[in-house]
Formats: structure tokens, sequence, C-alpha cells
């Protein structure tokens, strides 16, 4: 059984778990140097001392519907928050549509067990959605922008997000079968791109596994 370091006031600040405690368990999922040595990643109890490739091939069966796309043109911080929480939301693919290198730190490590697919081009990856049969819906609060709160999202899309500023690009908006606004109260004219991610994939979510009516 596992050791938990974390208990206790004095190491209240220790993620994770220590080494196993007693007959090792059997089966192929089990890492023996997690086992050994304890395992500190910011993994679900669930997968605790699993093998990052078990975990990968199990979260693989039971991934949801829609794909998220992002697209780098320049060098967006928000990447790595957004492939973090595209793994939260258990989105089936990320896509970065532009440049190839993107910072990983706001991943935390998340992107190991989020398959990242890489797309040069917006014709490119508009053929390849297309070509899967994914409505491609922008999220950016363009003025003929439909709202997301009222939406009825369609279970295979994929949700594109811009650049933190110049948002969605021009090529992007046109390929796109919709794009949608989050509806905003107070006086600034837009939110952060990784929020504004969070907000779209927990619609579709709400839509498609608790079965939430919209409008």
């Amino acid at each position: 059984m596992p050791t938990r370091e974390s208990d206790g006031a004095a190491a209240s600040h220790v993620v994770g778990v220590g080494p196993w405690e007693g007959p090792l368990p059997e089966g192929e999922h089990w890492d023996p140097e997690l086992l050994r040595d304890g395992d500190r990643r910011n993994v679900t109890d669930g997968y605790r001392y699993w093998r990052m490739e078990a975990i990968v091939a199990d979260l693989d069966t039971r991934r949801h519907a829609f794909h998220v796309a992002i697209e780098n043109w320049q060098h967006d911080l928000n990447i790595g928050s957004v492939v973090r929480t595209a793994n939260a939301f258990m989105a089936r693919e990320v896509h970065i549509v532009g440049r190839r290198r993107w910072n990983r730190r706001g991943a935390m490590v998340t992107d190991r067990y989020q398959h990242v697919r890489h797309h040069e081009t917006v014709e490119g990856f508009v053929e390849w959605a297309r070509g899967e049969g994914l409505a491609v819906i922008g999220i950016d609060n363009f003025p003929d922008s439909r709202q997301l709160e009222t939406y009825d999202l369609p279970e295979r899309c994929v949700l594109v997000f811009g650049q933190e500023g110049p948002g969605v690009s021009e090529a992007m908006k046109e390929a796109a079968a919709d794009t949608l606004s989050i509806e905003q109260f107070g006086s600034t004219r837009s939110i952060n791109a990784s929020a504004a991610a969070a907000i779209a994939m927990h619609a579709w979510v709400r839509r498609h596994v608790f079965g939430q009516a919209v409008g």
C-alpha cells in the first residue's frame, strides 16, 4: 500500500506518495521505479505508481469527442495552460496551428498524457478537421459571433482559440462553421485566452457529458 508523506502538518507541502509498503502489486501497468521510490507526479490518485504509457493508454479509452486547436503565430504563453485544461477535460487531441514550438511550462507536464498534433497552416488544419467530420468552432468576441451560452455545441467539433491579443485569425474565422463569444459583464473587452478555453471546454462537457440543455 502507498505511504503518504504529505500526511501531517510537517510534511503538508510534499506532493504525492512515498514508496509502496507491503507486497508489490502485480500488473504490467505498475512502474517498478515509482513503487520503489514513490510517486511525486501531478496525477490523480487512481494513477499513482502507473507507468506513463499505461496512463495514456487508459485515457485513450475514455477521451471525449471534442478537440482543441490553438493558433500559434507568435509565442503565446497561454498555450501550455490550454493544453493542461484540455487534459483535465479529456479532449481527444490538442492541435497547434502555425509555429511548431510552443512554451510547455504552463502545461505542467500534462502534455505527456495529452495527444498534441501540429499543423503548419490554417488550410491544412481545416482540411484535416473536415476529413475527420469535425465542425470547426472559433471562440472569439467578433461583432457577428454567436453566444456560447445559448449555442448548441456539436458533439464532434474542434474548439479553436487564437493568440492572446490578436485572437482568431481571419483565415480561421472564414473557415469556421461558427464563431462564438463568451458573455462578459465588466469593463474589459476580452478575457485571458486560457480562461476562455476553459470556459468553452466546460460548456461542451456540460452539454455532452451531463446532458444540460442550452437556450
